[in-house]
């Protein structure tokens, strides 16, 4: 092992600076993630409890050091219990970031022999109910999901698995239905499922004029690579939750641009990458032919 220097009796080295890094990382990352709920209260006192730990072992403290040490023996069950929503949404964090989605979709068209590639939609009556819907103040919540059927959410409620139209998302928001408590999951095309349950952030960012359906709006896209989109019960304003951000007070064709930008960005995406590859190419059969 490779010592870069010491302090005193201690020895430093690259695996030492690395360590470190990582875990500054991770207390960052798991601060971010728990910023502006009561958890980081939690977390900083269980934190200090650790430090005035170490403080009595280092002191050779040892009535004291026994106390603490019975506490922290059981210290991961505890953190599991006060930290399980946390962790919960830690791990969904992880998973959305996994490629499991795809391999699991590649195994099912090489056994299939279908291409189930994410194509874009015509999102007209998504456009046009949520015109109607903002015009007379009826609550919406539509999720645009692009790459997974979001099974765990659409279980939550009814499933429907009916083709899209704007009288069927009418009658479903409908205040006298019994659907429209909730969310709307669409998918390839299709409403999957309705009166669907999401999770709420706890984002501190949210302006306060917001209510509990733009939070399950933010919620759902912080922890899912979907499109969310909300019209106010008490404004009639249309919005859009990407990636834990929101955009309030779109207009239908402002609304229309970011639905299809969210649909056709992979797309897109592969687009660049065949042309860079073919560009390539080209210039390097140009190349041997000037040769």
């Amino acid at each position: 092992m490779i010592f870069l220097f010491s302090i005193g009796f201690l020895e430093v080295s690259w695996v030492d600076i690395i360590d470190i890094m990582l875990v500054s990382i991770l207390l960052y990352q798991v601060y971010k993630l728990m910023r502006g709920s009561v958890a980081v209260k939690i977390f900083l006192g269980v934190l200090s409890l650790y430090l005035i730990y170490l403080i009595v072992r280092a002191a050779q403290m040892e009535l004291l050091g026994l106390i603490l040490g019975q506490f922290m023996g059981v210290g991961v069950l505890a953190a599991i219990i006060l930290f399980q929503p946390e962790i919960r949404k830690f791990l969904l964090l992880i998973g959305k970031t996994t490629d499991f989605n795809k391999s699991s979709g590649f195994l099912k068209n090489f056994f299939t022999g279908k291409n189930n590639s994410s194509e874009t939609f015509n999102i007209t009556p998504v456009i046009e109910a949520a015109k109607t819907l903002g015009g007379t103040n009826t609550g919406a919540l539509i999720v645009f999901s692009r790459d997974s059927e979001l099974r765990f959410y659409s279980e939550s409620g009814d499933l429907i698995d009916a083709h899209l139209s704007k009288r069927l998302l009418l009658s479903i928001f409908n205040k006298y239905s019994p659907l429209h408590d909730g969310a709307v999951i669409i998918y390839q095309g299709k409403i999957k499922s309705a009166r669907c349950v999401l999770p709420v952030s706890e984002s501190d960012s949210l302006p306060a004029q917001f209510g509990l359906r733009h939070r399950a709006a933010m919620g759902m896209s912080e922890i899912t690579d979907t499109a969310v989109l909300v019209v106010s019960e008490e404004t009639g304003q249309l919005s859009l939750t990407r990636n834990g951000r929101l955009y309030s007070n779109l207009s239908p064709q402002e609304l229309r641009k970011k639905i299809n930008e969210y649909l056709t960005e992979k797309q897109n995406k592969k687009d660049e990458v065949k042309s860079g590859v073919t560009k390539k190419a080209t210039s390097a059969i140009r190349q041997e032919a000037k040769a």
